[in-house]
Formats: C-alpha cells, sequence, structure tokens
C-alpha cells in the first residue's frame, strides 16, 4: 500500500481542537481536505503528520504553537486613529483587513476609544496547542479537487487546518 511522501497530494478528513477538547474546525459534513505535502499553505505540523500515513490510516496529532500558529506576539498589537476608519464604525472583537507591504492581513479589534482603535494581528489560534485527528482519504500524484491555489481545496479554504492562507 502506498504510503504519503513530500508533493503528494493528500486528501484528509480531519477534526482539530484545543487541549481542552473545544473544537474549532472540522471536516465533517465537507469532502476531505487536499493539499500537497511539502507546497505550503498548510501548517507545517499538519503536513508533517500526514507523512508515512497509509490510505485510511487514523492517528491524532498534537502541535505545539511552533509548529501549529506560532507563539502569542504582544509586538503583533497595533494602535490605529479613528479617523483612518473615515467614519465606519468599528467594535470590539470585529475582524478587519488591512493592506501590508506582505499583502493583506486580518486583526481583531480589542478596544475602540474616542479618538484610536487597537488591533491585534496575532491569530485567534496563536499560542495554542492544536490537537487533529486525522484520517487519509486518499493519496495521489495529481490534485483531485479545485484549487484555489494554497494547496487546499477550495471547499476548506479558509479553514484553520489550511493555514488560513486562502479564501
Amino acid at each position: 500500500m502506498s504510503k504519503v511522501k513530500n508533493g503528494d497530494y493528500v486528501q484528509v478528513h480531519y477534526t482539530g481542537a484545543l487541549e481542552n477538547g473545544e473544537v474549532f474546525d472540522s471536516s465533517e459534513g465537507r469532502g476531505p481536505l487536499e493539499f500537497q505535502t511539502g507546497g505550503g499553505g498548510i501548517l507545517p505540523g499538519f503536513n508533517d503528520a500526514v507523512m508515512g500515513m497509509e490510505v485510511n490510516e487514523e492517528k491524532k496529532v498534537v502541535l505545539p504553537p511552533d509548529e501549529a500558529y506560532g507563539q502569542f506576539r504582544d509586538d503583533l498589537k497595533r494602535e490605529f486613529p479613528l479617523d483612518m476608519l473615515g467614519g465606519e464604525k468599528v467594535v470590539e472583537g470585529q475582524m478587519l483587513r488591512f493592506s501590508s507591504p506582505h499583502g493583506p492581513v486580518s486583526g481583531t479589534v480589542l478596544e475602540v476609544a474616542a479618538d484610536k482603535f487597537h488591533v491585534d494581528f496575532n491569530h485567534p489560534l496563536a499560542g495554542k496547542t492544536l490537537v487533529f485527528s486525522i484520517k487519509v482519504a486518499g493519496i495521489s500524484d495529481q490534485p483531485t479537487q479545485a484549487s484555489c491555489g494554497c494547496g487546499c481545496s477550495s471547499t476548506d479554504c479558509g479553514s484553520s487546518s489550511c493555514g488560513d492562507s486562502c479564501g
């Protein structure tokens, strides 16, 4: 039986949870997530976890922050003048997209004051240990699903395991 190797297109069903068991993402009710191993666009620890697995093999893997979304960084919190929004109202907890020299980035509004607002650019799962249950549904040398260009299937773009690098 064939095993997942670097460069393969792998289709997996998965459930991602925090250490306390709270599920934050799952392929349940959707088609499997497809990505190319070694192609980026997927969490490094998730990519490494499927290497060597066979079709129908199941595995549970624990990813520390450095293999998932990284450590929480206080330097990724920024303050902006409220007038930069041109009168648009924002509220705490709201996600905003910003332009940066490296492309678009998302941030969560932490606080809104009379003349300024604070944004956290850490990924919502930064600093957290993630637990994934993974089952390999298929292995191929070519993509089997339409792709959004990040290495994951279009039905799963933006999912947590995809690294939110697309969609």
